[in-house]
C-alpha cells in the first residue's frame, strides 16, 4: 500500500487499520491524495504549491467534495478546505459518494464487521461517553414526564433552519434488511452540505415529520449525536445494519446511550397480542401469564414498542434526569 494512503488514514486516527488505507486508495487517485495531505488550505495556496492552474485545482477540490473527502469552511475568503475530522465523518460522507462502486461499499461493511467492534470496546473501556443517543419516538408519543426540546423529534424538526434527507449509509453498505433507505434526516449545516454535494434532497418540515412517522411504523429507532444540541442529524436505525445498535444488541458494548425514558405496560389494558415483543430490538419485552412486561435494565427508551400497540397499553415514563443528556 502506498504510504500516502496510510498517512491519510493516520490523519483520522486509523493508521493501524488494514482497511482504511485501502478505502482511501479506492476513492482518491495519487494526485488527489497529495492534495488531501496538503490540507487545510485554500485553492490559491494549493495551486501555487502544486504549480497548477487555479481552475484545475478548483475542479479537483470539487470532485473531492462530491466524494466526501473535503469540507469547506466559508469563514475565510476564499474558502479553506479540510479533510474529515475522524472515522465517523469519513464513513458517513464517503459511503454516499454517488459513484461509489459496490466493492467500495463492501469494503466499508467489512471494516464495520472486522475492525469496528474492537474500536467500540476500546472506547467503552476508556470510559468514553457513547457518541450516539436514542431519541424516543416523538410524533405519536404521549410521554408521562417532562419531554425537553432536544429529545422531541417533532420539536427538533420544527426548530431546524434547513432540512434534507440522505440514504442511510449503514443500510446502503450492509444490505441486511429491506427497511426504508432514504431515512437520515440532515439538520442545518449538514442539510446544506448534503444538498450541495447532490447526496441529499431538501425537505420541508412536513416531509421530514412524515419520514420519521414512517420510520417509526417500520420499527426504526431515532438516534442522534449524544448532545443536547441536535444540529447535525437524526438517524433512523435498524437493529441489523446500524453501525452502533448491533454492537449493543449482540455484544453488550455501550456505544449508544438510552433515552431518558422507559416503556411501561398497563397490564389492565394489555391484551397479550405480543406485537411489542416482535418490535423490540433489545429483547426488553416478555410475556407473563396476563400481559407484556418490560425489563427495566434492557429497555433503551426508544418507544418503538408503543407506536403500534393496538390497545395503547404502553406509555413512556421519565426515569433519568435531564442531565443524563450531556
Amino acid at each position: 500500500m502506498d504510504s500516502k494512503y496510510t498517512e491519510l488514514a493516520t490523519r483520522i486516527g486509523m493508521g493501524d487499520s488494514e482497511r482504511i488505507p485501502r478505502l482511501f486508495s479506492m476513492i482518491a487517485n495519487d494526485k488527489e491524495a497529495q492534495v488531501l495531505l496538503a490540507l487545510p488550505a485554500d485553492a490559491p495556496t494549493l495551486a501555487a504549491k502544486f504549480d497548477l492552474p487555479r481552475e484545475e485545482i478548483e475542479r479537483m477540490i470539487h470532485n473531492l467534495f462530491v466524494k466526501g473527502l473535503v469540507f469547506p469552511s466559508f469563514k475565510t475568503d476564499p474558502p479553506t478546505y479540510r479533510m474529515g475530522r475522524d472515522i465517523i465523518q469519513f464513513h458517513d460522507a464517503t459511503i454516499l459518494w454517488p459513484e461509489a462502486p459496490r466493492k467500495f461499499l463492501d469494503l466499508w461493511q467489512e471494516w464495520t464487521e472486522m475492525e469496528w467492534p474492537d474500536m467500540a470496546r476500546a472506547f467503552e473501556k476508556a470510559g468514553a461517553r457513547p457518541a450516539m443517543r436514542i431519541i424516543p419516538v416523538g410524533i405519536t408519543l404521549k410521554a408521562q414526564g417532562q419531554v425537553l426540546s432536544f429529545e422531541d423529534v417533532a420539536e427538533i424538526i420544527q426548530d431546524a433552519r434547513e432540512l434534507a434527507v440522505t440514504k442511510c449509509t449503514c443500510r446502503l453498505a450492509a444490505r441486511k434488511c429491506d427497511k426504508m433507505l432514504e431515512a437520515c434526516i440532515q439538520v442545518n449545516n449538514a442539510a446544506s452540505y448534503a444538498v450541495a454535494r447532490g447526496t441529499g434532497r431538501k425537505l420541508t418540515r412536513e416531509e421530514a415529520l412524515e419520514i420519521c412517522r414512517k420510520a417509526e411504523e417500520e420499527g426504526l429507532i431515532h438516534t442522534t449525536f449524544n448532545s443536547r444540541s441536535v444540529d447535525h442529524i437524526i438517524c433512523n436505525c435498524c437493529g441489523c445494519c446500524c453501525q452502533f445498535l448491533p454492537e449493543h444488541i449482540k455484544h453488550g458494548i455501550r456505544v449508544v446511550d438510552p433515552s431518558r425514558f422507559r416503556a411501561q405496560v398497563d397490564p389492565d389494558a394489555c391484551t397479550g397480542c405480543e406485537t411489542c415483543l416482535d418490535r423490540c430490538y433489545f429483547q426488553a419485552v416478555s410475556m407473563n401469564d396476563e400481559s407484556a412486561v418490560v425489563d427495566q435494565e434492557k429497555c433503551m427508551g426508544c418507544g418503538v414498542c408503543a407506536v403500534t400497540c393496538p390497545e395503547e397499553a404502553i406509555a413512556m415514563i421519565e426515569v433519568r434526569p435531564p442531565d443524563h443528556v450531556p
